[in-house]
């Protein structure tokens, strides 16, 4: 115990004199919280719309003042020009074109239907669908308008109904950054775990300081537990600090218990250290380091359900999830932040932790060569 306070001690001092450092542990999580979260977003906004009104009726311009209405479309007009709406296009200029065809209003008086075209720049499939829905949404209800208008249909009232009220659990105002928040957390903590502390490992190695380390009678576990509480130590900081900008600048509620998440947060970080440290065994420059450790970081957060679920990704994929310690994590945050969950509720994902923090703890510890 002894030594490990001197390591320890060796560590933090090394650790507040590299001034490239310091940054990335103070100045890292206040960026990434404050840019990410609004950015990182699937809210679907400011959609640009050009509009081809070839009637200029009074009832195309009460559809037009349906989409001008609606939060999510921004509107250029086109006026009759079809191809230079087409080529908008080619040009990533629109997300959608609305062309309202002549005779609009004659063709709904005469033969009580008409037809508007509806061109959808289908690139990203998943903005295409949430467009067209939109849309669809607002044609639905000017239809809707148009019939008990013009036909004076009033209004059925059954005798009997249900009614429905929504009740959204847990994000009643349907945030989508409060869902991101734990998410961008959980990245910083990685990030701070994988490539901080194998990045001073090789460092040292660069240096030829860790030569000096390895006559001395330290053991192996000492030596790697050094490398690694000091950063556990920082990690564990940087979460508590973005969950302070969380809760001030996105008025994330923290419904669930601190001691709770901080304790599966240390686990969490257990593994994801002795990983760092693992590939800092493995390698000799600090370029090796960030290649390899991007490559892991890479398919942990794609696949650790941030951004999609996982639930979504094909069977092979989940299966692979189990070996992600991201993907427990991840889980761990947002139901423990969000829901309130307890330990008794979160026990696989603890389970599943232990296994891997042991694991990779274990393999840096056996594949560090100490030499004399």
């Amino acid at each position: 115990m002894r030594t490990l306070r001197y390591i320890l001690q060796k560590e933090f001092i090394q650790v507040f004199r590299n001034k490239t450092m310091l940054p990335m542990i103070f100045v890292l999580p206040l960026v990434q919280m404050l840019v990410l979260v609004f950015a990182a977003t699937y809210d679907l906004k400011n959609v640009d719309l050009y509009l081809v009104n070839q009637d200029q009726s009074e009832t195309s311009r009460e559809l037009v003042a349906k989409f001008e209405a609606s939060p999510f479309f921004r509107i250029y007009d086109a006026s009759f020009d079809v191809t230079d709406a087409e080529n908008s296009f080619k040009k990533e200029a629109a997300d959608f074109v609305l062309i309202i065809p002549q005779d609009f209003e004659r063709a709904l008086v005469r033969e009580d239907e008409a037809k508007v075209e509806l061109l959808i720049n289908a690139i990203d499939g998943n903005k295409a669908s949430l467009i067209y829905s939109y849309a669809r949404g607002i044609l639905t209800g000017f239809n809707r308008e148009i019939i008990a208008e013009w036909k004076s249909l009033p209004e059925f009232n059954p005798p009997m109904q249900v009614r429905v009220k929504d009740t959204y659990w847990f994000n009643p105002e349907l945030d989508y950054k409060w869902y991101m928040a734990p998410g961008i957390l959980a990245i910083l903590v990685t990030i701070i775990g994988m490539f901080l502390s194998g990045m001073n490992l090789v460092r040292e190695k660069e240096m030829g300081t860790i030569e000096q380390l390895n006559v001395t009678p330290i053991k192996k576990y000492q030596f790697i537990l050094g490398k690694l509480l000091p950063f556990l130590v920082i990690a564990l900081f940087d979460l508590a600090f973005g969950l302070l900008i969380a809760r001030l600048v996105f008025n994330l509620p923290i419904v669930g218990s601190l001691p709770l998440l901080f304790g599966f947060a240390a686990l969490y970080l257990v593994g994801v250290l002795g990983l760092g440290l693992f590939i800092s065994t493995v390698t000799e420059t600090q370029q090796q380091v960030m290649f390899v450790t991007f490559f892991f970081m890479m398919i942990f957060i794609l696949m650790g359900g941030i951004f999609t679920p996982v639930e979504s990704m094909p069977e092979w994929a989940q299966w692979l999830d189990r070996i992600n310690p991201i993907y427990y994590f991840m889980r761990i945050m947002r139901m423990v932040v969000l829901k309130g969950s307890g330990f008794f509720d979160l026990w696989q994902e603890f389970v599943s932790l232990l296994i891997i923090g042991t694991s990779f703890l274990g393999l840096s510890i056996w594949r560090y060569r100490k030499t004399s």
